[in-house]
């Protein structure tokens, strides 16, 4: 998916509006966008930027132990 920036973007609000989260989400979507190094904190308006897939964690299932 591809987004184009507004006024006052900055990229950990972007994966977090687009995602639900910052974490590791910055870095992925870094990877995919490397100019948007280049450019600061605040990105320039109508900047367009790749928003990759983020592959989602495996659940892990707990267990509960009644006895020892």
């Amino acid at each position: 998916m591809q987004y184009r920036t507004v006024q006052g973007d900055t990229l950990d609000l972007i994966c977090y509006r687009h995602y639900g989260s910052s974490h590791l989400t910055t870095e992925i979507v870094m990877q995919a966008n490397p100019q948007l190094a280049e450019l600061g904190a605040i990105i320039a308006e109508n900047t367009l930027i790749e928003l990759p897939p983020i592959p989602s964690a495996t659940p892990v299932k707990q267990s509960l132990q009644l006895w020892d």
